[in-house]
Protein backbone atom coordinates (compact mmCIF):
# COMPACT_ATOMS: atom_id res chain seq x y z
CA UNK A 1 0.00 0.00 0.00
CA UNK A 2 1.25 3.49 -0.77
CA UNK A 3 2.29 5.86 2.00
CA UNK A 4 0.01 8.49 0.45
CA UNK A 5 -2.98 6.20 0.97
CA UNK A 6 -1.88 4.85 4.36
CA UNK A 7 -1.75 8.33 5.91
CA UNK A 8 -5.54 8.31 6.13
CA UNK A 9 -5.29 5.47 8.66
CA UNK A 10 -2.86 7.17 11.04
CA UNK A 11 -5.48 8.48 13.43
CA UNK A 12 -6.50 5.78 15.89
CA UNK A 13 -10.24 6.19 15.23
CA UNK A 14 -9.94 6.58 11.46
CA UNK A 15 -10.60 2.96 10.54
CA UNK A 16 -14.28 2.03 10.51
CA UNK A 17 -15.09 -1.38 11.95
CA UNK A 18 -16.19 -3.95 9.45
CA UNK A 19 -19.57 -5.31 10.62
CA UNK A 20 -19.37 -8.91 11.84
CA UNK A 21 -22.13 -10.03 9.46
CA UNK A 22 -20.34 -8.41 6.51
CA UNK A 23 -17.10 -10.17 7.49
CA UNK A 24 -18.86 -13.54 7.54
CA UNK A 25 -20.69 -12.80 4.28
CA UNK A 26 -17.34 -11.94 2.71
CA UNK A 27 -15.90 -15.31 3.74
CA UNK A 28 -18.86 -17.05 2.11
CA UNK A 29 -17.74 -15.93 -1.35
CA UNK A 30 -14.90 -18.45 -1.18
CA UNK A 31 -17.00 -21.26 0.27
CA UNK A 32 -19.03 -23.21 -2.29
CA UNK A 33 -20.71 -25.18 0.50
CA UNK A 34 -22.56 -22.11 1.78
CA UNK A 35 -26.15 -22.12 0.61
CA UNK A 36 -29.22 -19.90 0.83
CA UNK A 37 -30.28 -21.14 4.25
CA UNK A 38 -26.91 -20.31 5.85
CA UNK A 39 -26.86 -16.81 4.34
CA UNK A 40 -30.46 -16.21 5.48
CA UNK A 41 -29.65 -17.43 9.00
CA UNK A 42 -26.62 -15.13 9.16
CA UNK A 43 -28.68 -12.08 8.13
CA UNK A 44 -31.46 -12.93 10.61
CA UNK A 45 -29.01 -12.63 13.53
CA UNK A 46 -29.01 -8.85 13.01
CA UNK A 47 -32.46 -7.32 13.48
CA UNK A 48 -31.67 -3.95 11.89
CA UNK A 49 -30.04 -5.64 8.90
CA UNK A 50 -33.01 -7.98 8.51
CA UNK A 51 -35.38 -4.99 8.40
CA UNK A 52 -33.26 -3.23 5.76
CA UNK A 53 -32.93 -6.34 3.59
CA UNK A 54 -36.70 -6.91 3.70
CA UNK A 55 -37.38 -3.27 2.74
CA UNK A 56 -34.96 -3.66 -0.17
CA UNK A 57 -36.40 -6.99 -1.28
CA UNK A 58 -39.90 -5.48 -1.42
CA UNK A 59 -38.95 -2.54 -3.65
CA UNK A 60 -40.25 -2.45 -7.21
CA UNK A 61 -36.64 -2.80 -8.42
CA UNK A 62 -36.73 -6.49 -7.49
CA UNK A 63 -40.31 -6.95 -8.71
CA UNK A 64 -41.47 -9.32 -5.98
CA UNK A 65 -44.56 -11.26 -7.04
CA UNK A 66 -45.82 -11.13 -3.45
CA UNK A 67 -45.04 -9.33 -0.21
CA UNK A 68 -41.77 -10.75 1.14
CA UNK A 69 -42.15 -11.23 4.86
CA UNK A 70 -39.00 -13.07 5.95
CA UNK A 71 -35.35 -13.39 5.04
CA UNK A 72 -35.94 -17.00 3.98
CA UNK A 73 -38.74 -15.77 1.69
CA UNK A 74 -36.36 -13.12 0.32
CA UNK A 75 -33.70 -15.78 -0.23
CA UNK A 76 -36.01 -17.85 -2.41
CA UNK A 77 -37.41 -14.83 -4.26
CA UNK A 78 -34.05 -13.18 -5.01
CA UNK A 79 -31.51 -16.00 -5.08
CA UNK A 80 -28.21 -16.32 -3.24
CA UNK A 81 -26.16 -13.75 -5.15
CA UNK A 82 -28.71 -10.92 -4.97
CA UNK A 83 -29.55 -11.59 -1.32
CA UNK A 84 -25.88 -11.53 -0.33
CA UNK A 85 -25.26 -8.37 -2.37
CA UNK A 86 -28.18 -6.57 -0.70
CA UNK A 87 -27.00 -7.63 2.75
CA UNK A 88 -23.44 -6.45 2.02
CA UNK A 89 -24.79 -3.12 0.74
CA UNK A 90 -26.91 -2.64 3.86
CA UNK A 91 -23.98 -3.61 6.13
CA UNK A 92 -21.34 -1.46 4.48
CA UNK A 93 -23.46 1.67 4.07
CA UNK A 94 -24.14 1.50 7.81
CA UNK A 95 -20.46 1.06 8.71
CA UNK A 96 -19.39 4.53 7.57
CA UNK A 97 -20.40 7.76 9.28
CA UNK A 98 -21.56 10.84 7.39
CA UNK A 99 -18.64 13.12 6.58
CA UNK A 100 -18.25 16.73 5.52
CA UNK A 101 -17.43 17.27 1.87
CA UNK A 102 -19.62 14.41 0.63
CA UNK A 103 -23.41 14.16 0.44
CA UNK A 104 -24.26 10.78 2.00
CA UNK A 105 -27.23 9.98 -0.24
CA UNK A 106 -25.45 11.07 -3.44
CA UNK A 107 -22.34 9.12 -2.44
CA UNK A 108 -24.13 5.83 -1.80
CA UNK A 109 -26.33 6.28 -4.85
CA UNK A 110 -23.15 6.50 -6.94
CA UNK A 111 -21.62 3.50 -5.13
CA UNK A 112 -24.65 1.29 -5.71
CA UNK A 113 -24.76 2.36 -9.37
CA UNK A 114 -21.07 1.42 -9.68
CA UNK A 115 -21.84 -1.95 -8.08
CA UNK A 116 -24.68 -2.72 -10.47
CA UNK A 117 -22.68 -1.62 -13.51
CA UNK A 118 -19.70 -3.71 -12.36
CA UNK A 119 -21.94 -6.77 -12.18
CA UNK A 120 -23.30 -6.12 -15.70
CA UNK A 121 -19.79 -5.62 -17.11
CA UNK A 122 -18.30 -8.67 -15.39
CA UNK A 123 -21.02 -10.87 -16.87
CA UNK A 124 -20.73 -9.33 -20.33
CA UNK A 125 -16.96 -9.69 -20.41
CA UNK A 126 -17.07 -13.34 -19.43
CA UNK A 127 -15.39 -12.90 -16.06
CA UNK A 128 -14.97 -16.21 -14.26
CA UNK A 129 -17.61 -17.10 -11.68
CA UNK A 130 -15.64 -15.81 -8.72
CA UNK A 131 -15.06 -12.44 -10.35
CA UNK A 132 -18.65 -11.88 -11.42
CA UNK A 133 -19.85 -12.90 -7.93
CA UNK A 134 -17.64 -10.31 -6.25
CA UNK A 135 -18.03 -7.58 -8.91
CA UNK A 136 -21.04 -6.03 -7.13
CA UNK A 137 -19.22 -5.95 -3.79
CA UNK A 138 -16.07 -4.51 -5.40
CA UNK A 139 -18.07 -1.80 -7.17
CA UNK A 140 -19.91 -0.97 -3.95
CA UNK A 141 -16.61 -0.63 -2.07
CA UNK A 142 -14.63 1.24 -4.73
CA UNK A 143 -15.23 4.78 -3.46
CA UNK A 144 -15.34 4.03 0.28
CA UNK A 145 -11.72 5.17 0.59
CA UNK A 146 -12.96 8.63 -0.30
CA UNK A 147 -14.99 8.68 2.94
CA UNK A 148 -11.75 8.33 4.89
CA UNK A 149 -10.13 11.04 2.76
CA UNK A 150 -13.10 13.33 3.49
CA UNK A 151 -12.89 12.64 7.23
CA UNK A 152 -9.30 13.93 7.09
CA UNK A 153 -9.48 16.67 4.45
CA UNK A 154 -13.13 17.52 3.74
CA UNK A 155 -12.38 20.75 1.86
CA UNK A 156 -10.03 19.05 -0.60
CA UNK A 157 -12.53 16.24 -1.23
CA UNK A 158 -15.35 18.79 -1.70
CA UNK A 159 -13.09 20.59 -4.17
CA UNK A 160 -12.52 17.35 -6.11
CA UNK A 161 -16.27 16.71 -6.28
CA UNK A 162 -16.94 20.28 -7.40
CA UNK A 163 -14.59 19.77 -10.35
CA UNK A 164 -15.41 16.14 -11.21
CA UNK A 165 -18.01 16.96 -13.84
CA UNK A 166 -16.37 14.82 -16.53
CA UNK A 167 -17.04 11.07 -16.07
CA UNK A 168 -13.88 9.33 -14.89
CA UNK A 169 -12.09 12.54 -13.89
CA UNK A 170 -12.16 11.88 -10.12
CA UNK A 171 -9.07 9.64 -10.36
CA UNK A 172 -6.77 12.27 -11.87
CA UNK A 173 -8.17 15.12 -9.75
CA UNK A 174 -7.41 13.15 -6.57
CA UNK A 175 -3.98 12.09 -7.79
CA UNK A 176 -3.13 15.75 -8.32
CA UNK A 177 -4.39 16.87 -4.89
CA UNK A 178 -3.57 13.89 -2.67
CA UNK A 179 -0.85 11.90 -4.45
CA UNK A 180 -3.24 8.92 -4.41
CA UNK A 181 -6.85 8.16 -5.35
CA UNK A 182 -9.93 6.88 -3.55
CA UNK A 183 -9.23 3.45 -5.06
CA UNK A 184 -5.77 3.41 -3.43
CA UNK A 185 -7.27 4.27 -0.04
CA UNK A 186 -9.97 1.62 -0.55
CA UNK A 187 -7.20 -0.91 -1.27
CA UNK A 188 -5.63 0.00 2.08
CA UNK A 189 -9.01 -0.29 3.82
CA UNK A 190 -9.63 -3.67 2.18
CA UNK A 191 -6.23 -4.84 3.44
CA UNK A 192 -7.05 -3.73 7.00
CA UNK A 193 -10.40 -5.50 6.72
CA UNK A 194 -8.71 -8.67 5.43
CA UNK A 195 -10.47 -8.77 2.09
CA UNK A 196 -9.28 -11.41 -0.39
CA UNK A 197 -5.95 -10.42 -1.98
CA UNK A 198 -7.51 -10.42 -5.46
CA UNK A 199 -9.97 -7.68 -4.45
CA UNK A 200 -7.25 -5.61 -2.77
CA UNK A 201 -5.21 -5.80 -5.99
CA UNK A 202 -8.26 -4.89 -8.07
CA UNK A 203 -8.82 -1.72 -6.03
CA UNK A 204 -5.14 -0.82 -6.27
CA UNK A 205 -5.12 -1.34 -10.05
CA UNK A 206 -8.45 0.38 -10.78
CA UNK A 207 -6.87 3.84 -11.20
CA UNK A 208 -5.14 3.02 -14.48
CA UNK A 209 -5.90 -0.58 -15.49
CA UNK A 210 -4.14 -0.37 -18.86
CA UNK A 211 -0.83 0.34 -17.12
CA UNK A 212 -0.95 -2.86 -15.04
CA UNK A 213 0.75 -6.09 -16.08
CA UNK A 214 -0.62 -8.66 -16.08
CA UNK A 215 -3.89 -7.02 -17.13
CA UNK A 216 -6.58 -7.22 -14.44
CA UNK A 217 -10.09 -7.66 -15.83
CA UNK A 218 -11.79 -6.85 -12.52
CA UNK A 219 -9.73 -3.62 -12.16
CA UNK A 220 -10.83 -2.61 -15.67
CA UNK A 221 -14.44 -3.47 -14.84
CA UNK A 222 -14.27 -1.24 -11.76
CA UNK A 223 -12.82 1.71 -13.67
CA UNK A 224 -15.45 1.45 -16.44
CA UNK A 225 -18.24 0.97 -13.88
CA UNK A 226 -17.26 4.18 -12.08
CA UNK A 227 -17.26 6.11 -15.37
CA UNK A 228 -20.78 4.79 -16.04
CA UNK A 229 -21.93 5.76 -12.53
CA UNK A 230 -20.49 9.26 -13.07
CA UNK A 231 -22.38 9.48 -16.37
CA UNK A 232 -25.63 8.39 -14.69
CA UNK A 233 -25.15 10.98 -11.95
CA UNK A 234 -24.65 13.77 -14.49
CA UNK A 235 -27.35 12.41 -16.85
CA UNK A 236 -24.79 11.86 -19.62
CA UNK A 237 -25.38 9.26 -22.33
CA UNK A 238 -23.40 6.20 -21.12
CA UNK A 239 -21.78 5.05 -24.36
CA UNK A 240 -20.73 8.61 -25.25
CA UNK A 241 -19.22 9.01 -21.77
CA UNK A 242 -17.16 5.84 -22.20
CA UNK A 243 -15.92 6.88 -25.65
CA UNK A 244 -14.82 10.23 -24.24
CA UNK A 245 -13.31 9.00 -20.96
CA UNK A 246 -11.76 5.58 -21.67
CA UNK A 247 -11.58 4.89 -25.44
CA UNK A 248 -8.39 2.79 -25.21
CA UNK A 249 -9.77 0.68 -22.38
CA UNK A 250 -13.03 0.04 -24.27
CA UNK A 251 -11.01 -1.08 -27.28
CA UNK A 252 -8.76 -3.31 -25.19
CA UNK A 253 -11.80 -5.00 -23.62
CA UNK A 254 -13.54 -5.44 -27.02
CA UNK A 255 -16.63 -4.18 -25.24
CA UNK A 256 -19.85 -4.43 -27.27
CA UNK A 257 -21.19 -0.93 -26.65
CA UNK A 258 -24.58 -1.58 -28.29
CA UNK A 259 -25.19 -4.57 -26.05
CA UNK A 260 -23.96 -2.63 -23.02
CA UNK A 261 -26.35 0.25 -23.80
CA UNK A 262 -29.22 -2.26 -24.04
CA UNK A 263 -28.28 -3.88 -20.72
CA UNK A 264 -28.04 -0.48 -19.03
CA UNK A 265 -31.42 0.57 -20.43
CA UNK A 266 -32.98 -2.70 -19.23
CA UNK A 267 -31.61 -2.12 -15.71
CA UNK A 268 -33.50 1.15 -15.31
CA UNK A 269 -32.41 3.19 -12.33
CA UNK A 270 -29.02 1.66 -11.35
CA UNK A 271 -29.38 2.83 -7.76
CA UNK A 272 -33.08 2.28 -7.14
CA UNK A 273 -32.42 0.49 -3.84
CA UNK A 274 -30.45 3.29 -2.18
CA UNK A 275 -33.29 5.07 -0.40
CA UNK A 276 -34.33 1.87 1.38
CA UNK A 277 -30.70 0.96 2.06
CA UNK A 278 -29.93 4.15 3.97
CA UNK A 279 -32.90 4.08 6.34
Amino acid sequence: MTAAAERFFVRHNALPTMPEVASRLLKSFDDDSVGLSQIAALIEKDGALTARVLRLANTAHYSPSHQIGSVVDAAHALGLETLRNLAMAACLSGAFPSVKGLDRAVFWRHSVATANYARILARMLGADGGTSDTAYLAGLMLRTGQLLMAADEPHLVADVEAHAAEPGSRFSLEEHRFGCTHADVTASLATHWQFPAALVEAFKDANAPLEIRPFSLIAAVLHVAEVLADAAEHHDEPVHALKMAVPELIEHLHLDLELLAARIAATGDPAAEVEQMLH
